[in-house]
């Protein structure tokens, strides 16, 4: 386990030019289809973050030749795939360690009509169960077991049916995973109650490119016309949404003037209005956000007075993956938020490390705190933690940026798991973060 901690001096002004990575949630889903052909499939802006390299682990294991052909650009080739190392143990302990190779699921479905996985993990932040894609499987014909004891998921689909599906949430995987389960089986599959994130309608676009027939993408209505065969193509990766909004909020606490660069601003959605609600300047300059210094900005209020309230929600909503980027953010800011953490039960866990730095942050129960703004009437004050996940650990990093003294936060693999060479890349434009084994 990796047990490098980050030695984070406070006080940072920073100055310059950030690039964001490729989309993580993106990259998992695509490089899952990749294996839904025996053609080539070329993928580009593939972030090379901790994720990423297990599932390329994974991909390998389970044969697809696996090519790097620059940084970022990878070549994938499934002929000849081993179906037997769904049941060894080294896919058993790397399927574990990352969430997104439930997707893995519908792909293997679709093409050998079985598949297996182990209970997967990721993020400690809450319930996040899997019934809605099992379900969604289920209703193309599939026949599902359950091995409690192992915590093993096994799906056979000898006679799979294009259908109807109502999903019972609206969940960014498990779409994919059924978008293409069903990509290459028999009739039409009509999922309503579709996620229509960019990164599920990316997803879908890419295998319309490979001869999927698909239809209603960027709605919640798809229906997929099974073909028998997909073949390869090229596809790029959008820049990651989470990552350009961290670099928001962190231009806003550490009071710096940073440019975002070519962040394909009609993806952003409601993210540039949501920090605008909390007074933080953005500014479109071609197709880069410009996120001027302020030294002060204040928080909104609704039309009638009563304090603000930013929630999170399925797309085209505000993602529940930059809701503790906008509550550092506010700890700053002039005036109050409540923040309401809809989607996920442990999310705001680490406001007890804001508060420990000097933060006014009521947690009301789980799901809502209210963050109470000191106009930079003084500044967070430097201390130990724990990164709990990826977003909540750099989070964390940006107040530890904008903190009087030195901080040091522990289990950084968090942080590593979603933002590619965050330390190199802030060190760059004048942070001091130093990686340290200790």
């Amino acid at each position: 386990m990796n047990s490098e901690i980050f030695v984070v001096e406070g006080n940072a002004l920073l100055d310059g030019t950030l690039t964001p990575q490729g989309a993580k949630n993106e990259a998992l889903q695509v490089l899952c289809a990749t294996m839904l052909t025996d053609q080539v499939v070329t993928l580009n802006n593939v972030p090379e973050i901790e994720d990423v390299k297990k599932m390329l682990s994974l991909l390998e294991g389970l044969g697809c030749q696996v090519d790097r052909l620059s940084k970022g650009t990878y070549r994938f080739e499934a002929v000849e795939v081993d179906l037997d190392f769904l049941a060894s143990d080294a896919y058993q302990q790397q399927a574990k360690s990352i969430r997104g190779s439930v997707m893995l699921m519908g792909v293997m479905l679709a093409r050998f009509k079985k598949a297996f996985l182990p209970k997967p993990g990721g993020d400690k932040i809450g319930r996040r169960r899997l019934d809605t894609h099992f379900q969604g499987f289920t209703k193309l014909g599939a026949e599902f077991r359950y091995d409690d004891q192992h915590d093993h998921y096994f799906l056979e689909g000898k006679h799979l049916q294009g259908t109807f599906i109502l999903m019972d949430e609206i969940s960014v995987t498990g779409t994919a995973n059924i978008v293409m389960a069903s990509a290459m089986i028999k009739g039409k599959t009509t999922i309503y109650n579709a996620a229509c994130e960019p990164y599920l309608q990316q997803l879908c676009k890419m295998l319309n490119r490979m001869g999927a027939k698909i239809s209603g993408i960027g709605s919640n209505l798809l229906e997929v016309e099974g073909v028998e065969y997909l073949h390869g193509t090229e596809h790029t990766i959008l820049p990651d949404i989470i990552e350009i909004g961290s670099f928001i909020g962190l231009a806003a606490l550490t009071q710096s003037q940073l440019r975002i660069k070519d962040v394909h601003y009609a993806e952003l959605g409601v993210i540039p209005r949501i920090f605008g609600q909390l007074g933080i300047e953005v500014q479109l300059e071609g197709n880069d956000l410009l996120i001027p210094s302020q030294e002060h900005y204040e928080i909104q209020t609704f039309i009638d007075g009563s304090i603000l309230t930013i929630y999170d929600s399925p797309w085209p909503g505000f993602t529940p993956d930059l809701m503790s980027i906008a509550l550092v953010a506010a700890t700053q800011a002039k005036g109050s938020v409540l923040i309401h953490q809809k989607m996920f039960e442990s999310r705001l866990f680490f406001v007890d490390k804001l508060i420990d730095m000097g933060a006014q942050i009521i947690l009301c129960d789980p799901h809502r705190a209210t963050v109470i703004g000191i106009d930079r009437q003084y500044p967070l004050r430097a201390i130990e933690m724990t990164s709990p996940d990826i977003r909540a650990g750099v989070a964390l990093l940006i107040a530890a940026l904008s903190a009087k003294g030195t901080s040091v936060i522990r289990n950084i693999n968090q942080i590593d798991r979603g933002y590619e060479r965050i330390d190199e890349r802030l060190n760059a434009i004048g942070a001091q973060i130093a990686r340290v084994s200790p």
